[in-house]
């Protein structure tokens, strides 16, 4: 087969698999895990490859039109580059894993059929969206992500919370939807194609005339999508899903796909010295800001989600800094251990007898009754917060060092102010996230949280994914950065000094105080009863009963909580954590600036509708309502009557002729 033929199989294999999961879900039941699994190795195993054969070298294009459409053609057009092949065996190794590892999770729910194919699907769509070399086809594979994560995001839709956070999903994205849709127009329109090669090179040639009006546009909804702050609020809620779910969603589906997009078109970016800055500055507040909140999280699954928005923020900032080599490269590694780091958090959670409790409060000795899931998680970990020699030192020095470059002026494609503005939140957002890595680590594995009922071991096929995740958690930067420059437009990716020293110090610094402030914190809370600290909701030894349940509900199971007393999280941010453990009160914010009016808006209209327009229609009918009574009435079927009426309507009639007559 030619390399187009295999690409154009890749995406199509999960799609089939969707299509015959959700027609033998019902009536062939012993199908559906053959049908969730297969499909997505046989897609690996094609995507694997199509990166071999494309092998860095120039991109494999084809394109056939679909229908005349009198204007901007749309073409069902393939681009396969060195970006496009390997994201594509990211999103496949991660599919196949999610779907192995789902067979064990969700074993005893009666809706995995549909799940399953659900999974496919979403997929699919990534997979078309990684290929794509057309926009409008690019846009398809966007928006059936949008919906198949409603769907899976609303699995265990008998929970509000469930329900509120699919619906909450669905529309921030779309909120972010509706400019990048104009943008996408905007910029098909000036380059007279909706080919992403024809449009890069209108840009090259100077043909785009308004390059920063639409990269904000477009920007807007890669906001939505990866999740970038001012959109980045449904990504939290989103952890009512379930976690494999998470995993896929947070590591190679939907959130990548706004990095991956903005990456596809760069020089677009690039062109625009304003839309640059708007970039980094994006980037900036979204990795510290979601740094801080991931520090006051007591919820794990909400820990690694705003952990998910920070990696995000590194990847654009390299944008940022016009490195796309160093972006696609996080993208990569940050997509092995976070993929790891969720499959890791749900075998804790399926150890414990459901799919919903995450709250590191109530995690104690677990160590050794998940040790699978201690070792993969230390080394996923280690990973996130940037540790040599694992994979994310080297994909986040790539960032650092790409916008040190910036800053010294070894390259012009980016704003110096970008470049400085990078460089400084990542490295403020390195220190904390090897300060929320620890605190994750120290309350899930030695927390002194009461001790959650053992449901025995897990399922070989969740522990036996955690391994194969663990590998390129630990080896994928090693071999990347001598290997990638060549798929990657051949720049380099080698740690620079200045930054590997900054990153790796300030990263152990976090990591180090953490520690220290929870030795300190455990000490103090062996000397303070339980009972005391809940009396004293300003102690340092933790938050009260009372605000874990107005974070997270009643109760976890049947008791409520208290967060551990051990978390250090309350003394590291002081003044900051309880802002912080409600994201900045953001939800609160868009509820008083939009939510409500929107809601005094729709009961406005449904007053004026109810009291006014149909008052009128009302009104309206009323006067021939009355005649048809009249008339009705009149209508006896008496003859005699009929007789009677047509006489008294003949003098009458002669009457007012004589008197008419007379007047004359």
């Amino acid at each position: 087969m030619t390399t187009t033929t295999l690409a154009v199989l890749v995406p199509l294999l999960p799609f089939l698999g969707a299509i015959a999961g959700l027609l033998l879900g019902r009536t062939a039941p012993g199908f559906v895990r053959p049908l969730a699994v297969l499909p997505a190795l046989a897609s690996l195993a094609l995507a694997v490859v199509v990166a071999a054969r494309q092998g860095g070298d120039g991109a494999v294009d084809a394109a056939t039109e679909l229908t005349p459409t009198g204007s901007v053609p749309i073409e069902l057009a393939l681009h396969v580059d060195g970006f496009a092949a390997l994201t594509a065996v990211l999103v496949t190794v991660v599919a196949t894993c999610v779907q192995i590892y789902s067979t064990g999770y969700l074993r005893d729910d009666p809706r995995y059929p549909s799940y399953a194919a659900l999974v496919s699907l979403f997929t699919s769509a990534m997979l078309l969206v990684v290929y794509s070399g057309d926009l409008m086809v690019l846009l398809v594979g966007w928006e059936v992500m949008g919906i198949c994560s409603y769907f899976l995001v609303g699995h265990y839709w008998e929970t509000p919370e469930a329900r509120a956070a699919s619906l909450k999903a669905f529309l921030v994205t779309k909120l972010g939807d509706v400019p990048f849709l104009i943008g996408l127009f905007a910029l098909a329109t000036e380059a007279g194609s909706f080919r992403i090669t024809r449009i890069l090179g209108a840009v090259a040639n100077g043909g785009i005339e308004h390059p920063t009006l639409i990269a904000l546009l477009l920007l807007a909804g890669v906001a939505g999508k990866s999740a970038q702050f001012p959109l980045h609020t449904w990504l939290p809620d989103a952890m009512a899903g379930p976690t494999p779910v998470s995993a896929l969603i947070h590591a190679a589906t939907m959130v990548a796909a706004g990095v991956y997009f903005v990456a596809r078109l760069l020089p677009l970016f690039e062109a625009s010295q304003a839309a640059m800055t708007v970039l980094a500055v994006m980037a900036a507040v979204t990795m510290a800001g979601s740094a801080l909140a991931a520090l006051a999280q007591d919820d794990i699954k909400r820990v690694l989600a705003y952990s998910t928005i920070g990696q995000l923020g590194y990847m654009t900032g390299a944008l940022a800094v016009a490195d796309r080599g160093a972006a696609v490269f996080h993208l990569l590694s940050h997509g092995a251990f976070k993929a790891l780091l969720f499959l890791a958090a749900g075998v804790i959670i399926h150890a414990s007898g459901t799919n919903s409790l995450a709250a590191m409060s109530r995690m104690g000795n677990l160590r050794d009754r998940v040790p699978d899931a201690y070792w993969t998680m230390t080394v996923a970990l280690l990973a996130l917060a940037a540790i040599p020699p694992f994979s994310g030192f080297f994909s986040k020095e790539a960032v650092l060092g790409a916008a040190e470059h910036v800053v010294t002026g070894h390259t012009e494609h980016a704003p110096a102010a970008a470049g400085w503005i990078v460089l400084l939140a990542g490295l403020v957002t390195a220190l904390l996230t090897a300060a929320y890595a620890t605190r994750l680590w120290l309350l899930a594995f030695r927390g002194s949280g009461p001790e959650a009922p053992d449901h025995g071991r897990q399922p070989l096929t969740m522990t036996t994914v955690l391994w194969v995740l663990a590998v390129p958690s630990l080896a994928l930067g090693g071999l990347s950065f001598r290997l990638l420059p060549d798929w990657f437009d051949g720049q380099g990716l080698a740690p620079t000094l200045t930054t590997s020293v900054l990153g790796t110090g300030v990263a152990l610094v976090g990591g180090i105080v953490t520690y220290a402030t929870w030795r300190h914190t455990t000490a103090h809370a062996a000397r303070v009863p339980l009972g005391a600290v809940a009396a004293h909701p300003e102690g340092d030894a933790g938050l009260v009963e009372a605000e874990a349940i107005a974070s997270h509900g009643p109760a976890y199971g049947d008791i409520a909580y208290a967060p551990d007393p051990s978390d250090p999280g309350r003394l590291l941010l002081g003044p900051l954590h309880r802002p912080a453990a409600a994201g900045f009160h953001l939800d609160a914010l868009y509820t008083a600036l939009f939510v409500r009016p929107v809601r005094a808006g729709a009961s406005l209209v449904r007053f004026l509708d109810r009291e006014v327009v149909e008052t009128y229609v009302r009104g309206a009918g009323t006067l021939p309502r009355w005649l048809g009574t009249a008339v009705r009435r009149a209508q006896t079927g008496n003859l005699q009557t009929y007789v009677s009426a047509l006489l008294a309507g003949t003098v009458v009639l002669a009457v007012a002729a004589v008197l008419f007559a007379t007047g004359a």
